[in-house]
């Protein structure tokens, strides 16, 4: 026995038990790749979808590398390369030499005497075949600039959708950590994920509705990201915590009082809301009645400043978005009428904006931002157009990309993390055959970069890209559906939707099982009253000859009363008085005159109704003489 126990002792206590079958992160990633690629991408990542394989993606550090690294000059046995091309060298580049390939072979290796030619020569052939060698006389004629989606670093290689919206999701907001995703929809409904605690399955922790009946049209992370501000269709804005916990609601102003400035509060719908970028007690809100107004945090039954914007007639616009510049120095609103005022916030300053272009847009402004550096602001308007404009001279704008559809009222526009793209979304006409797009421009060119079909049918509305996990997020959806798409690269991208994708749903166990208790409440009210059984409700529609549509019984006997049936009657009194005999059909086949006479003599010697009550004041009934002469004669 101490034998066995001491052999025992040299095992691990894993032995000799199965071990879970894990599937590889590859066929992962497969999975999720995307399937079309648009013309303007690079021709790696068409090549990458036409294989189904894990290639990494070119990479200007890659391609630096590469030249570093430079491929020794003598041949390799090219029969044995099969599959896709290697990954990026990690080791000495004489070690990998001799070991065995798995994909197509390479293309034949250049002239050995070419030096500048082996630079290129671990380069991924992906694609159309390149030119020959010898159009490349130097390093500098190959550069980073001849492929822009590797200069970018964009991750458009692989695709989830994170659903649960049954209608267009018009607010998104990343919490700055990138762990938390916050989307509204016009469903009135505001979901939260979690990447951390989701698995493959891509399903929300949380569904809130802050105002019954109202849009949920703006979300916006404190700078902690320890709170979030929710904008809705209503005249009042929410602040959750990280857990969606309610904190507080804000007043709502008079709506009797003429003058804004003297309402505590907004009295009509809210149309965009952000939180301060530094800090985390001040908020902004736009709304429908015409003002904007800065709010605290800690005080929710008045605000700070009220702003109204400069207009070319009285009356009352909307300010359909608003924005914070970086430094939260500035803020810059987007009227109805399709002008952008700009306030510098100083003291004693006021309504009387420091910049305004009056004709910025034909159409009302759907989005506005601000970039780092405050120097370049981008627009977003109903007209179908995003402009760039230069802070320092507002009189006309940079650039003007047209032809960019746009149906909602949060369409948005966003800068990447180095800012030298900018990004937008496109709505679906009703004759258009490429759907919603996420339209990618360059700043510096100002230039079209991409255009990348995001859903066949449904419009793209807000767009985010974030810098810490290098995933583009992008917001679609109509009138039946809803989602959020989000864009990653494997060999770019961290964390987000690489930890979710990864973690496969626990599979239900026996114990997971619940017997749900039932209580029999026969005398309970018809509104709390339990649905009886589909089986019983069946049974009593066969019984009942309207529900169950009861063909009529033929007949087989006598009519009466319009109806056919033994009983001739179609009331249950009549059937007794006629089983009893107090009825008695004889006025079929008896003269009706006669019928009446027979009962006089009864009546006069036991008179039962009308007589009697005369019998001691008039015992001879006496009849009123008639005037008509007709009577007389």
């Amino acid at each position: 026995m101490e034998d066995e126990e001491g052999i025992r002792a040299h095992f691990p206590l894993s032995f000799g038990k199965k071990s879970k079958s894990q599937t590889p992160i590859e066929s992962i990633h497969n999975a999720t790749r995307r399937q079309t690629t648009n013309d303007s991408t690079s021709n790696n990542n068409n090549n990458n979808n036409n294989n189904n394989t894990p290639f990494p993606s070119l990479s200007s550090s890659w391609l630096n590398s590469l030249r570093k690294n430079p491929k020794p000059s003598t041949p390799i046995d090219d029969d044995v390369t099969i599959g896709p091309p290697r990954p990026p060298p990690s080791v000495d580049r004489e070690d990998d030499d001799d070991d065995a390939m798995i994909g197509p072979p390479r293309p034949p290796p250049p002239p050995a005497d070419s030096d500048n030619d082996n630079d290129n020569d671990d380069e991924p052939v992906i694609g159309p075949p390149r030119p020959p060698p010898a159009a490349f006389d130097s390093d500098e004629e190959f550069s980073d600039d001849d492929e822009p989606e590797n200069r970018h670093r964009i991750p458009l290689t692989n695709e989830i959708v994170l659903k649960g919206h049954t209608k267009v999701v018009s607010a998104l907001a990343i919490d700055h950590s990138g762990s938390r995703v916050l989307s509204g929809s016009y469903d009135y409904t505001l979901r939260m994920y979690d990447f951390q605690g989701m698995n493959a399955r891509l399903q929300s922790f949380r569904q809130i509705e802050p105002a019954e009946g109202h849009q949920v049209r703006s979300i916006s992370w404190s700078p902690s990201a320890d709170r979030f501000l929710c904008v809705t269709g209503s005249a009042q804005a929410k602040i959750y915590d990280r857990d969606g916990l309610t904190l507080g609601e804000f007043i709502k102003g008079d709506m009797y009082i003429r003058d804004l400035k003297n309402t505590k509060g907004h009295i009509t719908g809210l149309t965009c809301g952000e939180w301060h970028p530094k800090t985390k007690e001040t908020i902004l809100t736009s709304s429908e009645d015409g003002s904007l107004r800065i709010w605290d945090v800690n005080d929710f039954n008045s605000q700070k400043q009220v702003i109204k914007p400069k207009l070319a007639r009285p009356g009352r616009v909307p300010v359909t978005t608003c924005a914070w510049d970086r430094e939260g120095k500035s803020i810059a609103g987007g009227i109805g009428d399709g002008s952008i005022q700009i306030w510098s916030i100083k003291p004693g300053w006021g309504s009387r904006p420091d910049i305004y272009v009056a004709n910025g847009h034909s159409d009302e402004i759907t989005g506005l931002k601000f970039s780092s550096d405050g120097r370049i602001l981008l627009s977003r308007s109903f007209d179908g157009s995003l402009k760039v404009w230069d802070l320092r001279q507002m009189k006309t704008s940079l650039k003007s990309f047209e032809d960019l559809p746009n149906h909602y009222a949060q369409t948005n526009v966003a800068f990447s993390p180095d800012e030298q793209l900018i990004l937008t979304g496109t709505s679906v006409e009703r004759d258009s055959t490429t759907g919603g797009l996420l339209c990618i421009f360059d700043r510096q060119k100002l230039e079209i970069v991409s255009k990348v079909g995001i859903s066949p049918t449904s419009s793209v509305v807000q767009c985010s890209w974030h810098p810490k996990l290098n995933q583009i997020f992008a917001t679609v959806g109509d009138k039946h559906q809803g989602g959020t798409h989000i864009l990653y690269d494997p060999t770019l991208s961290t964390r987000g939707a690489l930890v979710c994708v990864a973690r496969a749903p626990r599979k239900k166990s026996i114990d997971d099982f619940q017997a749900e208790p039932v209580i029999h409440n026969p005398h309970a009210l018809p509104l709390f009253r339990d649905q009886p059984s589909l089986k019983r409700q069946r049974e009593k529609i066969l019984k009942d000859p309207l529900k169950s549509h009861k063909p009529e019984a033929p007949m087989n006997g006598p009519g009466f009363g319009g109806r056919v049936g033994v009983t001739k009657g179609s009331l249950l009194t009549q059937y007794l008085l006629k089983q009893g005999g107090m009825i008695k059909e004889t006025w079929m086949y008896e003269d009706p005159r006669e019928a009446i006479l027979k009962y006089a003599d009864v009546a006069e010697k036991d008179p039962k109704f009308i007589a009697p009550a005369y019998a001691e004041t008039q015992p001879k009934p006496v009849f009123a003489k008639s005037d008509s002469e007709d009577e007389d004669k």
